[in-house]
């Protein structure tokens, strides 16, 4: 028989997000009098409770996290343990085996695949794990078990350095905790090949989320000069080169991340046609401009420039002054790609925003399509945060 898990009592009214379907519980709709959070450790298991005492859900707990619980299952009997992580995963993975052919894929997104505070991604027999929060962090353990047995695979990397785990009070770690190190991997992805570093790359090595927008890039590149700022590794620049670009700049702060897309032009024999630009991108472009650069094709894919909601005002700044410096660098009739992974940014605002830059440098935009993240990123309708990144295909025409 299961111990009994503490109580966490809700405000009057408090539950109503909860059913609806959202996941989360910020601090400020508990009941500290009835249940003082200060009672509960970090990641511990507990009941959630409406305000008339009615047990609604199993949920873990963080008490020094504005986000302070986060719910497991809505049947009292289920709590986060091997079990519960294995059938998940395995429900998560046979959506990933419709969705792909080759075994390079988002394996969990969160709360999405209902683990919330886990993502793991996957590159064939290797596979990447962030832990995000307290209440997954107590079951690393299960989780190594649970992924050994859904998947089997020769490696297991936890990639735990990220933002989120300092606010939630985790240390930051990188470990290799199944099978031997591997500081990177080979990827395939629309027949093109990438060394991706998941030691020391950005996140988990590899952003997944864009598949579907880069792959929508083919069909418009062939014979097109192309500029990819922001570029990483080159997904999206080195695939503009091998769907017949005739020539592509990567532009990244990073020298590394270029040495990398070096290293991945010349995987898929298109070395000749990319180069690289290193630098920070708002420089970068300034000095494009001023060399009378133009291309036919500008991606801008940028990091979150708003990752809290009081970075927004900065954050549109920077979102505008850089779809402006794209903008003027594009030729007569050029196509705008521009992205944004930032959940403070709606569609709509980013929509405006590049029309906007469009009309203040006298350009007319007009938008081709809308992209969204790929279907191994998930959306809770419940929970908005897990719909976070936007793109726009534009055409832009001097007016």
């Amino acid at each position: 028989m299961q111990p009994t898990l503490a109580p966490l009592k809700l405000k009057k009214r408090e539950d109503r997000r909860l059913r609806a379907g959202h996941l989360w519980i910020f601090s400020n709709e508990v009941d500290i009098q009835a249940t003082p959070l200060v009672d509960l450790a970090p990641g511990q298991d507990v009941e959630i409770h409406s305000a008339d005492g009615t047990p609604i859900a199993t949920a873990y707990v963080n008490p020094g996290s504005l986000i302070c619980a986060r719910v497991i299952s809505r049947d009292l009997k289920y709590r986060l343990d091997r079990s519960l992580i294995k059938h998940r995963l395995n429900i998560a993975l046979s959506l990933r085996e419709r969705l792909f052919a080759q075994p390079f894929y988002r394996l969990c997104f969160g709360e999405s695949d209902g683990l919330p505070g886990l993502v793991v991604d996957r590159y064939g027999d290797v596979l990447v794990v962030q832990i995000n929060t307290a209440g997954m962090e107590q079951h690393r353990d299960d989780l190594i078990d649970a992924l050994n047995s859904v998947i089997k695979p020769a490696v297991i990397v936890f990639k735990n350095d990220g933002s989120m785990r300092k606010l939630e009070g985790l240390e930051t770690y990188v470990e290799t905790v199944v099978g031997d190190e591997r500081p990177s991997v080979e990827i395939s992805e629309n027949g093109v090949r990438f060394m991706v570093p998941i030691l020391d790359g950005q996140k988990t090595g590899w952003f997944y989320d864009q598949y579907d927008n880069r792959t929508n890039l083919w069909r418009y590149v062939s014979g097109a000069r192309v500029l990819d700022v922001f570029s990483y590794i080159g997904a999206w620049g080195v695939q503009a080169a091998v769907a017949g670009a005739s020539e592509v700049m990567c532009v990244d702060a990073s020298a590394v991340a270029l040495d990398r897309v070096h290293e991945n032009a010349q995987l898929n024999a298109v070395d000749e046609r990319v180069s690289t630009l290193q630098g920070d991108a708002f420089e970068a472009l300034s000095e494009l401009r001023a060399s009378r650069e133009q291309f036919d094709v500008v991606i801008v894919d940028p990091p979150a420039f708003i990752k809290r909601r009081k970075d927004k005002k900065k954050g549109l700044q920077a979102y505008s002054r850089i779809n402006q410096l794209a903008i003027r660098l594009l030729s007569r009739d050029g196509l705008l790609v521009s992205a944004s992974c930032s959940s403070h940014l709606s569609r709509d605002d980013l929509g405006g925003l590049l029309h906007q830059s469009a009309r203040h440098i006298d350009r007319d935009l007009t938008i081709l399509q809308q992209g969204h993240q790929a279907a191994d990123h998930p959306i809770h309708p419940a929970i908005p945060e897990t719909e976070y990144l936007k793109s726009y295909l534009c055409r832009v025409l001097p007016r």
